[in-house]
């Protein structure tokens, strides 16, 4: 029997209903709308009567908060409801059942769940049909069936077999092209070819569609960096600057490869990419640098002393996007991109404690009606982007240290969505083999369903009109509790010491996360645990997860591992061996539908060919602003806050730096820095810093000179908070359109990367990790040349300075050379400036970026109500000053530029200009006040606000704010219960928090 009830929040707590209504009324224009009202409906089976009625009460509704009901009781209100697609992962429904189950200690009950909307007021059918389009997003979610069901259970049609396909080895090239477009592969047709030649002269056989879904998954330009791999035949360079870092590519490559190998071996973006590495290496600079054949995140050796003790640590970090699934489907999406960027360095049995996110979009405050056909409105992806990676990192309990997002026209082609996240560990607890033949994968964590098959593959496509609608299984929804569950285990340096090698289900599934751990591979596809029946043994292969690792452990371990993760209420099994003879073999079924040679395979297909092009009268730099207050008027240095509190950056205790500073917390930090995470009882002053460096103006204007000041930028600003530069270490995210066989276009991504070398050769600041995204295209729309500079540095959490101004009557210096290449004035300005912090006479610092000294003295106003006098010799405040820093000391300093003085008066003072602080932190708080609200009014009352030339404006009423849902677990009770119920107590209403380990005395 099926059991219903429909859960409504309370007048004064429905958020949710009353958010959707505002929405509803100011954005798509329905006046005649008059309420919203919101019910969560719960069907559940295999569940009985009593505990269903017990159920109602304690998990599926909270009475103080709630009113659950058998039926909706909204006469004269248009009642419709929404659930998610079929395989999608819902985890209001998970978690509900996890509950019940852990309440009865029994079965676990089937649950479904979906979202009814009641809509009161005089709609036309048109209103009805917009605020359907406006919450129904087609590729996660569909509209619902309002009558109650007879069951909940599915008839799944379950497939005997993989077909084989028939004729392909004698396939002409019309064949295959047809092929390769009702099978929408993202390999191209060179490398149809190369794998109908090795199957026609090396297997002597057809291929099964497993097979060509494997090696497409493979070959994908997401997994094997096709675009970066491709061989630059013929470069033509026009640009005297771009020509002379291309020469000093050139003679790096001689400086690493010797002459006769560097003559012979192809240039191609991956070596721009990974040279000043390379050399920086070869010259002995890199003394921290941690190597292994894995390649989970970038990694490096770092001394911190715990409990008086040195010991040797591995710092981790990484950075990932997930640009494509959170363009068509933003909560899951963005979501996903902090879960995968999680699992890389956990994967490397690294505690994840920090993460930083950096998104683009195009400019959130456009009407709806402005909406290019075939997208998803800009105000809506950031808004339900931002509520699903704030969703999952709260969730998994990881802080959030640093929040920023990029507005540029040209990220209205794919969303930038883009995450980076640091981790550490005992090296100690990390042990690195190589596999041997025997041994044993273990799969462990969560279940493989068909959400998230097509990741990688799909991820490598340009999107067009039909991206919304056709791309459903390639979006997956994010299981956090799952995911930190594995973090726990991880933890146990008995259970990480058992591991030979680790691999994160990232996008290619089974294929991929198991297929790279051992070049000989018999995999078991049976013995993979599913969410439900009906997945054929292709799905089972390439289907993608956030919340699963495969694992190498020695035979005799297995058990042992087995039963560590069954005491973290985790599923691990056995689904693979590794043999002798280097092929990657699956079976389902008690058949072969895989066999694959490791040689094969790592060709990553058909080589690429192109050829380079880079013009010259580019413009040098983004103008700039030349008023305070158009300056703080401006969306580029707007401020983010309410965007920026939406995230939770205290979770662990260990942040060193909070997002806002000041009393007033109103100075945004440039920099996110924690201590290492020690475990309870243990001290440590031992931190970790992490900025960023990305301009899109400056980059769509020369990408070279953007790509220089990315690196700077990143850089400069963890000097800025107290890092030594010469401990820096870098990582890259590339972000770019579609290059076709253009040499125009492949220039751009070709000068960005020499611009980049440039930087980290003139720093010594090696970039040892990196990621590519070359799919930033939609019609005839493209994002702009993207290459963003993550910049970390280990640190004392002592010595960490924050931004804002701490005190009236100090001078305040300027740090730095305004010409980019002057990297040897730069660090020479650097060293003098660590210096006076290493000495306690640096009380606050900003790194100067596109809104020059302006924008950073505004800004560190903000924190303490303290103003800022220019002297009258002061050069100009406006313009950008990349790499530049702007200091209050405490004393003189004649190796910098003063250009003023900290006051007592809360204004801003240069030239005959004067501006109260009060006035320009209403404005720039205004600017995005409509997108992401920072506080809640009831009226429709307007209120005042400066548009982007700094006059008089009105702006929409103030939205109402998420609010945060506190779950403290204490030791002793069961966590897997409050994060389950957590989801069921917020779920879309409020950003979920979960505080573990805390005692009585923290409370």
């Amino acid at each position: 029997m099926v059991y219903r009830i429909y859960v409504e929040k309370k007048a004064g707590l429905d958020n949710e209903a009353r958010g959707l209504f505002h929405e509803a009324v100011n954005l798509l224009g329905i006046k005649g709308l008059k309420k919203v009202r919101l019910f969560n409906r719960y069907d559940a089976e295999n569940i009985s009567a009593e505990l269903f009625d017990y159920a109602v009460k304690t998990v599926f509704s909270e009475p103080q908060l709630d009113i659950a009901t058998e039926e909706v009781n909204a006469p004269g209100a248009y009642v419709f409801a929404v659930e998610p697609l079929p395989g999608q992962f819902d985890q209001r429904a998970d978690s509900a059942a996890q509950c019940i189950q852990i309440l009865s200690q029994g079965d676990r009950p089937t649950i479904r769940s979906a979202k009814v909307y009641a809509l009161e007021g005089t709609l036309t059918d048109a209103d009805i049909a917009a605020i359907k389009k406006h919450v129904i997003n087609a590729v996660e979610s569909r509209e619902a069936s309002l009558d109650k069901p007879e069951t909940l259970a599915v008839a799944y049609a379950a497939p005997e077999s993989v077909a084989t396909i028939d004729g392909f080895i004698g396939l002409d090239e019309a064949g295959l092209s047809e092929l390769l477009g009702s099978l929408g592969l993202a390999m191209d047709l060179d490398d149809l070819k190369f794998l109908q030649t090795y199957f026609r002269d090396e297997e002597k056989r057809d291929p099964t569609i497993t097979e060509v879904r494997v090696v497409d998954t493979y070959w994908s330009d997401h997994c094997r960096h096709t675009t970066f791999s491709t061989h630059l035949d013929h470069v033509k360079i026009d640009d005297p600057a771009v020509q002379a870092a291309y020469d000093r590519y050139l003679a790096a490559r001689v400086e690493v490869y010797g002459e006769q190998k560097a003559a012979n071996r192809p240039q191609t973006l991956m070596d721009i990419a990974t040279i000043g590495a390379k050399v920086l290496k070869k010259r002995g600079l890199l003394p921290e640098l941690d190597e292994s054949e894995e390649i989970n995140a970038c990694s490096i050796h770092v001394t911190a002393k715990v409990n008086g003790e040195d010991q040797d640590w591995l710092l981790m970090f990484k950075n990932e996007t997930h640009n494509h699934p959170t363009e068509i489907e933003p909560f899951g999406g963005a979501a996903t991109c902090i879960g995968g960027c999680i699992r890389d360095p956990l994967s490397g049995r690294a505690y994840v404690h920090q993460a930083m996110r950096v998104t683009g979009a195009g400019d959130p405050r456009k009407p709806l009606n402005e909406t290019i056909s075939g997208k998803l409105p800009q105000r809506k992806l950031c808004q339900t982007a931002a509520a699903g990676y704030s969703s999952y990192g709260n969730q998994i309990g990881l802080a959030t240290g640093h929040v920023a997002e990029l507005y540029h026209d040209g990220f209205v082609a794919k969303r930038l969505e883009c995450g980076a996240v640091v981790a550490a560990a005992p090296a100690y607890n990390v042990r690195r083999e190589r596999p041997a033949a025997g041994d044993v994968v273990v799969l462990l964590g969560g279940r493989t369903g068909r959400d998230g098959i097509g990741g990688a593959t799909g991820s490598s496509k340009s999107h067009n009109l039909k991206s919304l609608t056709t791309m459903a299984s390639e979006v997956q929804k994010g299981n956090a509790p799952e995911e930190r569950k594995i973090q726990r285990l991880f933890r146990n340096p008995d259970v990480t010491r058992l591991i030979k090698r680790c691999n994160d289900f990232g996008a290619g599934g089974v294929s991929v996360a198991i297929g790279e751990l051992a070049a000989g591979l018999r995999i078991d596809l049976d013995a993979v645990r599913k969410k439900y029946e009906g997945l054929d043994g292709t799905e089972l292969a390439i289907s993608e997860s956030q919340e699963r690792m495969a694992v190498v452990v020695a035979a005799e371990d297995a058990d042992a591992f087995i039963a560590f993760a069954e005491a973290e209420n985790l599923e691990a099994y056995r689904v693979a061996t590794v043999t002798e003879e280097e092929r990657m073999v699956m079976t389902w079924k008690g058949k072969q539908i895989a066999n694959l040679a490791r040689s094969f395979l790592d060709t990553n297909g058909a080589v690429k060919h192109a050829d380079v092009s880079v013009a010259d009268g580019k413009t040098a730099s983004y103008a700039g602003d030349s008023s305070l207050k158009e300056i703080a008027a401006g969306l580029k240095f707007a401020s983010q806050r309410g965007l920026v509190e939406r995230f939770d950056a205290t979770i662990g205790a260990g942040s060193v730096l909070m997002p806002y500073g000041g009393k007033k917390q109103l100075t945004p930090t440039q920099a996110m820095a924690a201590k290492l995470p020690v475990l309870p009882g243990q001290e440590t002053d031992q931190a970790s810093l992490m900025a960023w460096g990305c301009d899109p103006d400056l980059l769509s204007a020369d990408p070279f000179v953007g790509a220089q000041a990315s690196v700077i930028s990143s850089v400069a600003k963890i000097v800025a908070a107290g890092a030594d530069y010469k401990d820096a270490y870098l990582t890259l995210q590339e972000f770019f359109e579609k290059l076709r066989n253009e040499p125009a276009r492949w220039g751009k991504p070709f000068q960005a990367l020499l611009g980049a070398m440039d930087a980290q050769l003139g720093m010594n600041a090696a970039a040892i990790g990196g990621k590519d995204s070359m799919s930033g295209s939609f019609l005839d729309m493209d994002v702009p040349p993207t290459l963003i500079s993550f910049a970390i540095a280990p640190v004392a959490a002592s010595q960490v300075i924050s931004n804002e101004f701490k005190e009236a009557g100090h001078p305040v210096y300027l740090f730095g050379t305004p010409d980019l290449a002057d990297y040897a004035g730069r660090n020479k300005c650097w060293d003098t400036f660590h210096a006076l912090c290493l000495a306690g006479k640096v009380k606050a610092a900003w790194a100067v970026d596109a809104g020059g000294v302006a924008e950073a003295v505004m800004k560190m106003s903000f924190g303490n109500n303290i103003g800022f006098k220019a002297v009258p010799e002061a050069a100009t405040l406006y313009g950008p000053g990349y790499g530049m820093i702007v200091a209050e000391l405490t004393e003189c300093c004649d190796e910098a530029v003063l250009v003023g003085y900290t006051t007592e008066e809360a204004a801003i003072a240069y030239g005959k200009e004067t501006v109260d602080i009060s006035e320009l932190y209403k404005i720039n708080a205004n600017v995005l006040e409509d997108v992401y609200a920072t506080g809640t009014v009831e009226s429709e009352e307007k209120i005042p606000s400066l548009d982007h030339t700094g006059k008089a404006a009105i702006a929409p009423a103030i939205k109402v704010a998420r609010p945060k849902v506190l779950i403290p677990v204490f030791p002793g009770t069961n966590c897997e219960y409050d994060s389950a119920r957590a989801v069921m107590k917020a779920g879309a209403d409020a950003d979920i928090v979960v505080i573990r380990n805390l005692t009585a005395d923290d409370v």
